[in-house]
């Protein structure tokens, strides 16, 4: 399998849960304003949406949006227990997980990112995320990971969201239950391995 990827943006989720499962993969680096492929090809012609993370299949298939691209990939590899079991009332609380990542988290931090965003518009992000986290941290306070002492591949999408905070300048020090989580999670042999690989540490 083939994901396509940008440096630290939100394929590292996906990345992270390849090498959790095991599996074997190649990265293609995307220049997202260019739209071209570290090969010289259109990503485009990959991904029409125009944006990481991508999959592409042995049979030359595509998979596209993180929180689908993850659950794909733990699904492949039931006994790494990357996901609960398909029919559970534990698999519905990770989908509610990733959508919640998705939709509350991943979105508020967007206007941080970009330059043009008016100042008013970056002070309700921090508001939202400031919102949202300290409920996260109420989760996280005396457990290992969101779904208990399992990781699974909402942990991969949580930590790769609150690693941007250090780029936008966004302090997590209010909540030590989330300071310690991603301490936790950065220690993980696979999350260490997919940081090294996009070249966020040495």
């Amino acid at each position: 399998m083939k994901l396509y990827f940008s440096p630290g943006a939100c394929p590292l989720a996906s990345h992270i849960a390849l090498a959790e499962a095991g599996l074997d993969y190649t990265l293609e680096r995307v220049d997202l304003g260019s739209k071209r492929t570290a090969g010289g090809a259109d990503f485009l012609a990959v991904n029409p949406k125009g944006y990481v993370p991508a999959l592409e299949l042995k049979d030359g298939t595509v998979l596209t949006e993180g929180p689908a691209i993850v659950q794909f990939i733990a699904d492949l590899v039931p006994d790494r227990q990357l996901a609960p079991a398909n029919g559970t009332l534990e698999r519905y609380r990770l989908i509610e997980w990733l959508n919640f990542i998705s939709a509350e988290l991943h979105k508020s931090f967007s206007p941080l990112f970009r330059p043009t965003a008016a100042p008013e518009a970056k002070d309700a992000a921090r508001a939202a995320l400031r919102q949202r986290l300290e409920w996260v941290a109420g989760q996280l306070d005396g457990r290992d990971y969101l779904l208990g002492t399992q990781f699974s591949v909402a942990d991969a999408y949580l930590f790769t969201v609150l690693n941007w905070a250090g780029r936008v300048q966004f302090d997590l020090s209010p909540w030590p239950p989330l300071r310690a989580y991603m301490q936790r999670v950065a220690e993980r042999p696979a999350v260490r391995q997919a940081m090294r690989e996009e070249g966020l540490i040495h």
